[in-house]
């Protein structure tokens, strides 16, 4: 039984990094016919209207009234903010660069389980932690395309970094009440409430718009918008929201690759050799859990 949940967590994991990788480069391909907002606004209505048939198939029930302001935070947080930060980032910086700065997501997610929730990585996690943010920092100093420099872009892209990061942490109590699915539902339609502040001109920018702009964004809209989410919550539910997050720093890494072989953005010989560091620092900071599991059945 526990193996069949390791593997579970493990696929969870893999969706997760893949799909959300695939949405730096996607995002700049959407920005060459739409603005920041319109992306976010067309990509939460295609995931929002799923989500929709999804919950009358499946006869989900609505929130509690008394939690519907926290969701409608959260959601606004994880969703609006989070997808409306990205997008105006992606402007002046790479897809790699984006997806590196992202990457601290885990960093700002575990500062705020161990305030707020008391979570304990243990000396192994936080090794692990600090090692695959050596990873991040290397690939960053020459693994773009366009060169790192300080702008704008990287202020709001961290910005979209930690109000991600507080939607994960403070979800958790939701997902033992809700379950993921739901609550995944409730958030990604209270983003899209705010985005419909938005909607002028949203018609007349997709009739102008070439074909495979919309494409992406609808792509964006269906899957790194729904799944990685789901999956996210649910390994959320069983490990807690800081080793959850910890892999994340992969993303970068494929979003490299893909970003590469899509956009043709090479990155340098350094991020390769980040992204091993990266990686070895998500195995090291996996240790503890086999660790302890080791120990307990010793015991």
């Amino acid at each position: 039984m526990l193996k069949t949940l390791d593997i579970k967590i493990i696929s969870a994991h893999f969706i997760t990094i893949i799909l959300w990788a695939s949405a730096f480069p996607g995002i700049r391909v959407a920005l060459t016919a739409y603005s920041p907002e319109h992306i976010s606004l067309l990509r939460l209505l295609v995931g929002s209207f799923i989500l929709i048939i999804i919950a009358i198939i499946t006869k989900t029930p609505l929130p509690a009234l008394k939690d519907i302001p926290i969701i409608l935070f959260l959601g606004f947080l994880g969703f609006t903010v989070y997808q409306v930060a990205l997008n105006y980032g992606e402007q002046t910086i790479s897809a790699g660069v984006a997806s590196l700065l992202v990457s601290t997501t885990p960093i700002f997610t575990a500062l705020l389980a161990v305030v707020f929730y008391r979570e304990k990585l243990g000396l192994w996690g936080w090794v692990g932690s600090l090692l695959s943010f050596s990873g991040v920092a290397f690939i960053t100093v020459g693994g773009s395309t366009e060169g790192f420099s300080f702008n704008t872009g990287i202020i709001i892209v961290l910005v979209a970094s930690l109000s991600e990061s507080i939607y994960f942490v403070f979800q958790h109590r939701f997902l033992e009440k809700y379950g993921a699915i739901p609550f995944t539902m409730y958030a990604i339609w209270s983003g899209t409430i705010f985005m419909l502040i938005f909607s002028p001109g949203l018609g007349e920018a997709i009739l102008n718009a070439p074909l495979n702009a919309t494409l992406v964004t609808l792509y964006l809209g269906i899957f790194p918008t729904i799944i990685p989410y789901f999956m996210l919550a649910y390994v959320t539910s069983r490990t807690g929201a800081a080793e959850a997050t910890s892999t994340l720093y992969l993303t970068s890494v494929f979003a490299f690759l893909i970003a590469w072989i899509w956009l043709g953005e090479v990155p340098h010989s350094s991020a390769i050799t980040g992204g091993l560091i990266t990686l070895a620092g998500v195995i090291i900071s996996n240790i503890k859990k086999e660790d302890v599991n080791n120990a307990q059945s010793l015991n």
